[in-house]
């Protein structure tokens, strides 16, 4: 249905836009120069799934607007179509690494003030400047490799899975409803089971801007976290391929 050329322009685009809108917020509500500076837990739900609104639509045309490597395992296990899996999975990558890039230089100056007045705290009150990572990346709460993927697997397959029951809803995909529906099933995911992990539930969303985050030229950035970078990238394609499974066998 779609072309080569069409499904890697539009992941790209559409999951850049995704990371611009979502790293975004993150970075809106985290550094200490941004007028929405602690605005919380909710501004970020919304902010996410606002910008899964923004890069499906802008996707859905060329691509099918999937943005999401677990989106499009469940979808091959369900379909049985395996030829393009990959591509679709560059372009999400590569778009993910953009829309980190983007966001980064959206914000630069913050980053920049962020810094300067975390060594003065530091000076003043022996904190340390504030981490960046869990605006580019996940970051749990608890570190428990099990149960943080326990938690990305049940949280992306309550994803994947409704997306995949949607199509047979007569009219949703036709009528361009069925996206508006996911950005707040996103938006909802977001809010109820978010805390333990930071809901990765997408691997491109997590690697890609972790990629980036470990090359940008951030001052006293801090660590990337390379050593809890496979459970935001393994437990959504787990959530993704069971919810594929399911979705074939109950459907």
């Amino acid at each position: 249905m779609y072309s080569n050329g069409d499904i890697f322009i539009g992941e790209v685009i559409g999951t850049a836009i995704l990371i611009l809108l979502g790293a975004g917020v993150c970075a809106a509500v985290t550094l200490s120069h941004s007028k929405a500076k602690s605005s919380g837990w909710v501004v970020i739900a919304f902010g996410w799934g606002f910008g899964v609104l923004a890069g499906a639509y802008t996707a859905g045309p060329l691509s099918g607007g999937h943005l999401n490597p677990a989106v499009t395992l469940g979808i091959a296990i369900d379909t049985g179509t395996w030829d393009k899996v990959w591509l679709y999975v560059l372009g999400q990558m590569v778009g993910a690494m953009l829309g980190a890039v983007l966001a980064y230089l959206v914000y630069l100056a913050q980053f920049n003030a962020n810094v300067t007045r975390g060594v003065k705290d530091k000076v003043t009150s022996g904190h340390e400047p504030t981490p960046t990572l869990g605006i580019f990346s996940t970051i749990p709460e608890i570190r428990n490799p099990v149960a943080n993927v326990v938690t990305e697997v049940i949280a992306t397959v309550a994803l994947v899975l409704p997306i995949l029951a949607f199509g047979l809803t007569k009219g949703l995909g036709e009528s361009g409803v069925q996206t508006l529906i996911v950005a707040f099933l996103v938006v909802g995911i977001g809010l109820s089971l978010g805390g333990p992990t930071g809901y990765a539930i997408n691997p491109a969303r997590d690697l890609g801007p972790r990629i980036v985050h470990t090359f940008l030229p951030i001052p006293n950035k801090g660590t990337s976290d390379w050593s809890y970078a496979w459970v935001p990238v393994a437990g959504p394609l787990i959530g993704g391929a069971l919810a594929g499974l399911i979705y074939t066998a109950a459907f």
